[in-house]
């Protein structure tokens, strides 16, 4: 692709998609993220057979049947056990990615995969429930590290016109994960007695062709040069991923990026917050991610067949509604690749969390209804249908492209790490209580949900900014104002200064 002019002014030439930037996206998303997925829905379909397993093993030990609110506890632990990993895996993200670099990291990450994998699938072989929790909690590292590490990899490797859609590449092999385990666990396949323990030993293998593949790839061209400070290898892994020499344009942009962080240094996570020039940012990517998990998403994906159950959809039908509604999950997260750079990212956030507002107060009020309409369980089954598109457009994949786009290089490991904590204690919260929810609430525990869409619908319409085909800095820029403060771009002297409003100015300030 050639460099043209117009009116003696160079056109900024457009990134594409090159071989190394497609492989190195697939391979980072499928190691990692399908995993995610994976692990997510994979106790699902077999979870009767696993708690057969618990309590057969309960007898021989006390020669006791187990009671049942011990083996809800133990069901509820062996659900949670994995996002309350995934919770300390995020704690671990700032200090790995910045010492070990972004995709460094992803090639350690894969022991958190491949040690609890065969721990998962000789457990009934050892007869041990116990070894299945633990490796719950192993695993959900795995997790909480690629799902905060694998958006910052591709962010950072993306040129800016192509970042939201490789941005939501990670969420789509989550879908694709979650429907792997979804049609796996079809009771003629591996979802049942004799197949679970292979279905739950099977998440290591992505891992294991992560590990042969990755290390022929680039690393992060900005961590190289910000970070490390070493323009030679930044530029030549530049050049390779976007296939041609000429790379001077981005060169420049980042050094201007590292130029405006000189001042601050590494942020840690108590600096950041600490940050006025941050503050919003902080604030909204915390909002995003506890919108994202306590909308209830992750209630359906991990108790889909208690839902439908509950719906009155027939046992033995279950297992393929199960597999359609994920199959619409990829499908429309396939949608959201392609038409984030055309709608925007906030668009796409506040017709998500609309759609899943809706479809919670749908569902609530075809749950209640479902014992005197026939007809009821078709409309509680097309909720849940209608949730998890809305889920998929917008609330599933974008805050993990905001996330990348919101902070600088410096600050984006500690900024992760926040939004990874959160994003997984509100996803462990929810898995652990969800049961008890449902059985106290009923059919009114879609309604907790509903009200958290729209709450988190409202904050995104006041505050969050179009934020596509921006520069990192720009994005910073767009901020600014509203963190009141002023940020000077110019020879290489780019302070901070506060801006002095009086208290009206204050009043006055207007939402993007």
């Amino acid at each position: 692709m050639a460099d043209t002019e117009e009116w003696g002014k160079p056109v900024e030439r457009k990134g594409r998609l090159t071989v190394v930037l497609v492989l190195a996206t697939l391979i980072a998303a499928f190691g990692s993220s399908f995993q995610y997925g994976y692990n997510v829905s994979v106790v699902n379909s077999p979870s009767q057979f696993m708690q057969q397993f618990y309590n057969t093993t309960y007898m021989e030990r006390y020669h006791s049947p187990m009671e049942e609110n011990v083996l809800t506890l133990l069901w509820s632990l062996s659900v949670s056990m994995f996002p309350l990993g995934g919770f300390f895996g995020s704690l671990m993200v700032a200090p790995l990615v910045n010492k070990f670099g972004r995709k460094g990291t992803l090639l350690f990450n894969n022991i958190f995969s491949i040690v609890p994998a065969i721990m998962m699938g000789v457990s009934e072989i050892a007869k041990s429930y116990e070894i299945i929790i633990v490796a719950r909690f192993i695993v959900g590292i795995c997790a909480g590290l690629s799902s905060n590490v694998v958006p910052m990899y591709l962010g950072e490797i993306a040129p800016k016109n192509l970042r939201g859609a490789l941005g939501i590449v990670p969420q789509l092999f989550i879908t694709v994960g979650i429907l792997c385990a979804q049609v796996l666990g079809i009771r003629n396949i591996l979802g049942n007695s004799t197949g679970w323990t292979l279905m739950l030993g099977l998440t290591g293998i992505p891992a294991a062709i992560q590990l042969l593949l990755l290390p022929f790839f680039p690393e992060s061209p900005r961590y190289m040069l910000i970070q490390n400070g070493d323009e030679k290898k930044a530029t030549k892994a530049l050049q390779r991923l976007r296939g041609w020499d000429d790379v001077d344009s981005e060169l420049l942009e980042m050094r201007q990026e590292d130029q405006s962080e000189k001042v601050e240094g590494h942020l840690s996570v108590f600096s950041l917050l600490s940050q006025r020039s941050l503050r919003w940012q902080l604030i909204s990517i915390v909002v995003m991610n506890m919108g994202q998990q306590l909308s209830g998403v992750n209630a359906i994906y991990y108790y889909a067949d208690s839902i439908y159950g509950s719906a009155g959809v027939r046992e033995s039908d279950i297992q393929y509604v199960t597999v359609g509604t994920g199959a619409v999950n990829v499908f429309m997260t396939i949608t959201a690749v392609f038409i984030v750079e055309a709608s925007g990212r906030r668009l796409l956030l506040l017709c998500g969390f609309g759609i899943c507002c809706g479809a919670c107060v749908l569902l609530t009020v075809a749950l209640n209804l479902q014992e005197t309409v026939t007809w009821m369980p078709y409309v509680s089954i097309a909720s849940v249908i209608v949730y998890v598109i809305g889920h998929a457009i917008g609330p599933s994949p974008i805050p993990y492209v905001v996330a990348t786009e919101m902070f600088r290089q410096t600050a984006r490991p500690a900024a992760f790490m926040v939004a990874g904590s959160v994003h997984w204690l509100s996803n462990f919260i929810v898995g652990l209580v969800f049961p008890f929810l449902e059985r106290g609430l009923g059919p009114y525990s879609f309604i907790i949900f509903a009200v958290i869409c729209l709450v988190t619908l409202i904050y995104i319409w006041l505050v969050v900014p179009e934020t596509k085909k921006k520069t990192f800095l720009e994005v910073f820029q767009m901020f600014a104002k509203r963190n009141k403060v002023e940020l000077n771009l110019g020879d290489g002297d780019l302070p901070l200064k506060e801006l002095k409003e009086s208290p009206q100015d204050a009043q006055k300030a207007t939402p993007f």
